[in-house]
């Protein structure tokens, strides 16, 4: 069984003394990166893109329930910016931001049985894909928030999230990712600009992938470039090739480190490019003649840093090669693990769906009554079941009051 943790156990940047003093000061964070971390950051890629590989197989044997979003050809953004994070810090993600999931800490098999809606998954049964959070106590808990399906409604949320930090005190950062599409909701510029007056410890990431579903960006805005609009808010921008790992965690970490020192909202423009389309559905018909092609042949993130890992920092392809060997290792063993899971009990359907225990009868309560709880309910203890509530309907019945 995989249970990757490592990102809540990351170490903080090892710093050989004489390569400090010898490095410029105005280096980019990444060159604080040990070479650990540096083969982290490829693990996490490689992890990213062999999970879904994984899930399309799955999905194409029909055991992947709902639908499959992929972030092909866009991990170095995920994993890159929220490499930049601590394990205090909260993230909300995006679908297409699996890889950011498994660095701030969720499973291989935690995603796996997820999508297969099976009954020990996170949400049981209930939702899909990533649509599952983890926050609280930041000892306890790994600090992702369950996304809201209507793009830009996540960015007030954490405008919130991150309030708290601040009235209470707490040296802790919120990074939320959007689409390029969602910077034209108004829920975006309410949440941003909130956050922005309040002075918020947030991070909001733009990932310009270059459509917003089938909607390519020149039709869905006239501004150039979306880090343009920070000033509008009053808040610093940054703007990096999302396909370079090393260039998307300099911009966060900088927009990170900046929120945790008082400095208020950052808005980081990520540029890269989605290879499939929103969703395993989408045949991708809009998309001009040989433009997957080239950016899979010439700017394939996992690809350019493998070869920076090689040449620039002087990994032996042994390295890296073991690096994969160990992800497909951990991928069977989850997809195992997942495939082996029960599904949910119908009856179960409705548990914690509102609230847990419920205070309110499910609408089937309504007919029959006793005799469609004794049919339909389990004995009490389970879910939605009190025989208390029974009793109280029994008396309503009795006194003629229902």
């Amino acid at each position: 069984m995989a249970t990757r943790t490592a990102a809540r156990t990351r170490a903080a940047p090892r710093r050989d003394a004489a390569a400090a003093a010898a490095r410029p000061a105005d280096a980019p964070p990444s060159a604080a990166l040990s070479r650990a971390q540096l083969l982290e950051l490829y693990y996490w890629m490689r992890l990213t893109r062999t999970l879904e590989e994984r899930l399309v197989a799955l999905y194409r044997q029909t055991k992947v329930v709902g639908g499959l979003f992929r972030s092909l050809g866009q991990e170095a953004d995920a994993v890159g910016s929220c490499f930049a994070l601590e394990r205090r810090d909260v993230m909300s993600p995006l679908i297409r931001n699996l890889g950011a999931m498994l660095v701030k800490g969720a499973t291989p098999v935690e995603v796996l049985k997820q999508y297969m809606a099976k009954a020990d998954s996170p949400t049981r049964g209930r939702e899909l894909n990533i649509h599952f959070g983890d926050v609280g106590d930041p000892a306890t808990t790994r600090g992702f928030v369950g996304q809201i399906s209507p793009l830009g409604d996540m960015v007030p949320v954490m405008a919130g999230v991150t309030l708290s930090f601040k009235l209470r005190g707490e040296d802790r950062v919120g990074l939320v990712y959007v689409g390029d599409g969602a910077t034209s909701t108004g829920a975006f510029h309410e949440g941003i600009n909130f956050a922005a007056v309040q002075g918020c410890p947030l991070v909001v990431v733009v990932e310009n992938n270059g459509y917003a579903y089938s909607t390519p960006t020149s039709k869905q805005t006239r501004a150039e470039r979306f880090v343009d609009k920070a000033a509008g808010y009053g808040a610093p921008g940054e703007r990096a090739d999302g396909n370079d790992v090393l260039a998307v965690y300099d911009v966060t970490k900088r927009a990170v480190d900046r929120a945790r020192a008082g400095g208020g909202v950052t808005l980081v423009e990520l540029v890269t490019y989605r290879r499939k389309g929103h969703a395993e559905h989408d045949n991708q018909s809009y998309v001009p003649a040989g433009e997957i092609e080239r950016w899979a042949a010439e700017n394939d993130p996992i690809d350019r840093y493998a070869a920076r890992l090689t040449g620039e920092f002087g990994f032996a392809q042994d390295e890296l090669d073991a690096t994969d060997a160990r992800v497909r290792d951990e991928v069977d063993a989850a997809t195992d693990v997942a495939e082996a899971s029960p599904f949910p009990e119908p009856l179960d359907c409705l548990t914690g769906v509102y609230a847990d225990p419920a205070s309110a009868q499910p609408l089937w309560f309504r007919e029959g009554i006793l005799n469609a709880v004794e049919r339909n309910e389990r004995a009490e203890g389970w879910g939605t079941y009190r025989a208390s509530e029974v009793t109280r309907t029994e008396a309503k019945i009795a006194g003629g009051n229902d």
